[in-house]
């Protein structure tokens, strides 16, 4: 992902301290390249951990970002689907419908 591209906060703090940001994917990617955890699962997992945090930005995010890498919106649903239990049924709906801003708005 291009600096131009990142959600208006982050791409701020890319301009604005571009050293900060560069340590940062650094960082993400030391974090990625960690483990067994293939592309597909890495991307679902951070989704989840998104929906996790109640970050509506960094849901609408990672879901752009895998709908963009081939991921399909069903899966994506899923992510929201499988936090009820866990979360509680309003997270969870919260979540379905951030994930839909995204899917249901291409």
């Amino acid at each position: 992902m291009s600096k131009q591209d990142l959600p208006s906060g982050a791409g701020q703090v890319a301009e604005q301290y571009p050293e900060v940001w560069d340590a940062y994917a650094e960082l993400g990617k030391a974090c990625a390249e960690s483990g067994p955890l293939d592309a597909r699962t890495r991307r679902l997992v951070k989704l989840a951990l998104a929906v996790g945090a109640r970050s509506e930005g960094a849901v609408h995010s990672h879901a752009r970002r895998a709908l963009e890498e081939g991921e399909t919106s069903e899966a994506l649903k899923q992510v929201a689907m499988l936090s009820i239990p866990t979360l509680g049924l309003p997270r969870g709906v919260a979540a379905l419908t951030w994930i839909e801003d995204i899917t249901d708005g291409r």
